[in-house]
């Protein structure tokens, strides 16, 4: 074999990731509130960033150059004086639209009060003083459902008293609102809340020592035990169900609070779906004029040469930003084309859908689908849904051997089911299985039991009504 040194041409093709590139992918994966934060991150970072108070009766037509798949090479070639030039006229329009409005406030929303908040507003007006610093530990010591994990012992080695002050300061806890909160275990928790049911049968105390049976549906094991009848079982459960095991979940956590904006607004009015992109949240973007007196410097000097960076960067961020927008308006046509049967007449006719389907409706990759539509809502007239919620896998064969079975049909269909059946004779699983098959839904046993499951519905013994 011969070794040696040579020179060779050769012609390839390989996509390059630039910064901008980059940038216009990170856009396009961003929630409505995500895109807001990031604006005003670049707007600190970019000096020649600044907003602009839109007018309604002003419109930019902005025509989208940049695509995932296919990237720009070249440098954009912007002329700056025009656009400062349009930028003047523009601003004179939109004060005189403005001048003559009234002045208008933004409704807010004030932030819940936190467990911790309201357990200690309560304390504050208690006519107790031995026992209120050590009430306000324990306090602060109960987790997210409203339990304490400290024992007695601990709380009084931490807070230097004795075990009968600590004891003195939990039950005083433990009559603050919610009730149920300071319980050391779901047992007491349930206890605490007996007062909430009026004249509650004697048996119902007596009845949560067997909350593990009552569980495992062994009602039978319980009726023996409390020498009632398991009708009688049933009933009392009927009434623990009306407690709250986890009181503190009620209220509202530091930082617990989450809105969600949907991105995209689908309307019916006339029969037709409107389609309306939510980007009231985002500022308009636009160039600060204070800086175009370092565009008429010479060719090459540092001043320059920045401003003209930071002028490509704005104008890379504004049309990444109408380009997101244009790919979410475009998917969410494409999806309600896909999608009209269900958005006219429920969950019934949810179909499959896959990004590949809309990729190629819209004639792009199917990633860019996926960036577009992650962690993203759409609002409809059937509800907020979140995007992929609308990619249902098919599960079946539907009439004329269309794939037209959603999981989502499936469960609808089990609860449907589940609602007519005899309560003392509840379908099994395999049962329900048999009844899905039947009507056309060829799922596993196993299968049922995951979607039971996820839809809360009991196992066939706790279901069973005696």
């Amino acid at each position: 074999m011969r070794l040696g040194y040579g020179l060779n041409l050769e012609q390839t093709q390989k996509l390059i990731m630039t910064p901008e590139l980059r940038q216009a992918i990170t856009i396009l994966q961003l929630s409505a509130l995500e895109l807001s934060s990031y604006v005003e991150e670049q707007l600190l970072e970019n000096p020649l960033l600044e907003t602009q108070e839109e007018s309604p009766d002003i419109k930019e037509d902005v025509e989208p150059t940049v695509e995932e798949e296919r990237p720009a090479e070249e440098k954009w070639e912007v002329d700056w004086q025009d656009y400062f030039h349009d930028q003047d006229e523009n601003r004179v329009r939109q004060e005189r639209v403005v001048v003559d409005e009234k002045q208008r406030f933004d409704p807010f929303i004030a932030a819940s009060p936190t467990l911790l908040e309201h357990l200690l507003e309560q304390l504050h007006v208690q006519k107790v003083s031995a026992s209120l610093p050590v009430a306000e530990y324990i306090v602060g010591n109960l987790n997210d459902n409203g339990c304490l994990e400290l024992t007695l012992e601990e709380i009084a080695h931490e807070t230097h008293v004795s075990l009968q002050t600590a004891e003195e300061a939990l039950a005083l806890v433990q009559t603050l609102d919610p009730l149920g909160v300071g319980a050391r275990n779901l047992e007491e928790c349930l206890r605490l809340q007996l007062p909430l049911l009026p004249s509650y049968p004697p048996e119902l105390p007596e009845l949560l020592k067997y909350l593990e049976d009552l569980a495992a549906g062994r009602l039978q094991r319980i009726a023996h035990a409390l020498k009632i009848s398991v009708s009688k079982v049933q009933e009392l459960a009927d009434l623990v169900r009306k407690l709250d095991p986890k009181p503190g979940l009620s209220y509202s956590g530091p930082g617990d609070v989450r809105y969600v904006v949907p991105d995209v607004v689908i309307e019916e009015i006339e029969g037709e779906f409107i389609i309306l992109v939510n980007d009231i949240t985002v500022p308009r973007l636009g160039i600060n004029k204070a800086y175009r007196e370092a565009l008429s410097l010479e060719e090459g000097t540092d001043t320059r040469k920045f401003v003209e960076q930071k002028l490509n960067a704005a104008a890379w961020l504004i049309r990444s930003i109408e380009q997101r927008r244009l790919t979410l308006y475009k998917v969410a046509n494409a999806i309600v084309k896909w999608q009209r049967e269900f958005l006219l007449s429920g969950i019934r006719y949810l179909k499959p859908l896959t990004l590949r389907d809309i990729a190629e409706e819209i004639g792009v990759h199917e990633s860019t689908v996926s960036r577009a539509t992650a962690h993203k809502y759409i609002q409809t007239p059937r509800g907020i849904f979140e995007f992929k919620f609308f990619f249902a896998s098919s599960m079946g064969r539907g009439h004329n051997n269309e794939s037209s079975i959603t999981t989502e049909g499936i469960k609808l269909a089990l609860r449907d089911i589940i609602s007519t059946e005899n309560p003392k004779s509840p379908y099994s699983d395999q049962k329900l299985a048999d009844l899905l098959k039947d009507r056309n839904m060829e799922i596993s046993r196993r299968t049922v039991a995951k979607y039971r499951d996820e839809l809360g519905i009991a196992a066939t013994t706790v279901r069973k009504r005696y």
